[in-house]
């Protein structure tokens, strides 16, 4: 594990959600979806499945995905302006079998708040550590899709297998085709 494991899973949800407004229309079309997000990406707390939480949770995608594109003085702005709105307090926490982890708003707070403070804190660690590197676009060129690489090589390119897939075989293909002619 290259960050605690509370960053690794806030990076990876940020991500995630940047990704629902992407290339394949919108990912979070209804409260139903972002009950999945929120079971897929092992939220706590409160969630009112309402279709205001939505809208909320949709408004804070542009400013994340703001992050994969800016330069790290334009990240730390990012960063501070979300812990300072939502007055972020970080704290040690340990609920629901997690070992001790930080949470900066309460768990009552709104689902949108969270996401924001948690993404926060996680990027906060990732500029501390020299790590921003690790904030990427996907290299297929029909996606602009977001990732981060956690692997240990840093060798992630794609945002995910499909897009892995698809180079491979245009790889393939133009090889093919050199060979040929």
């Amino acid at each position: 594990m290259l960050f605690a494991h509370d960053t690794d899973c806030s990076l990876t949800a940020a991500a995630a959600l940047v990704n629902t407004d992407g290339r394949d229309g919108e990912g979070l079309p209804d409260v139903a979806a972002l009950d999945e997000f929120f079971t897929a990406h092992s939220y706590t707390g409160r969630h009112e499945h309402t279709e205001t939480e939505l809208a909320a949770v949709r408004r804070l995608r542009p400013r994340l995905r703001r992050v994969w594109h800016a330069d790290t003085d334009e990240i730390v702005a990012i960063v501070n302006g979300l812990l300072r709105e939502h007055r972020a307090l970080p704290q040690l926490i340990a609920h629901d079998d997690e070992p001790y982890h930080f949470h900066a708003v309460p768990r009552d707070a709104p689902l949108a708040t969270r996401i924001a403070v948690e993404a926060a804190m996680a990027l906060a660690d990732l500029v501390r550590m020299g790590e921003l590197s690790r904030l990427r676009v996907c290299e297929h060129p029909d996606c602009d899709d977001v990732l981060v690489d956690l692997s240990k090589n840093r060798s992630r390119r794609f945002c995910d297998a499909n897009c892995g897939n698809r180079a491979a075989v245009s790889a393939y293909r133009a090889r093919k085709a050199a060979a040929r002619g």
